[in-house]
């Protein structure tokens, strides 16, 4: 089934210029980019993008991360691609993330772990989540010349 997924290289990623190798490893797994842009979060569009855990003690932590330093957000397309990008990325805490993972790789520890992907277990979140970062016409409609050579 061919899905959007949300994906966002975190501060850390950014700082480390690890953007290009995220990128990369998503390409190569057949996923096709239909939206990317450089951004700095504000407060606001945290609390949003974090909602689901106000309230929680590492709440704040989160929102003070992800505001400190300018992030890449991305849509990316392909037949279950979140569940292909979920793999990818590797466990959320990068120390339990498998090597070969981008958090395996170059995640220190659960605050730092580099990328952020739309949970596919979490119904609506890939919606919710392209809504808040992506408007419609930012999004590109595009045929991947490659496409027949990735899936059946």
């Amino acid at each position: 089934m061919t899905e959007r997924t949300f994906v966002m290289v975190k501060p850390d990623g950014v700082q480390r210029g690890l953007i290009g190798d995220v990128v990369s490893r998503l390409e190569r797994k057949g996923l096709k980019m239909v939206g990317g842009k450089f951004m700095q979060i504000d407060e606001d569009l945290a609390h949003e993008h974090y909602g689901e855990h106000e309230g929680k003690p590492f709440f704040d932590g989160l929102v003070e991360f992800i505001t400190s330093g300018p992030v890449f957000a991305m849509v990316w397309e392909g037949d279950d691609a979140t569940r292909q990008v979920r793999r990818l990325m590797g466990a959320t805490d990068a120390q339990e993330a498998a090597p070969g993972t981008i958090r395996g790789d170059y995640g220190n520890d659960l605050g730092h772990n580099i990328i952020h992907g739309s949970d596919h277990e979490d119904e609506g979140a890939n919606e919710r989540e392209i809504d808040l970062f992506f408007d419609e016409e930012e999004l590109v409609d595009w045929d991947l010349s490659t496409a027949d050579w990735v899936y059946e």
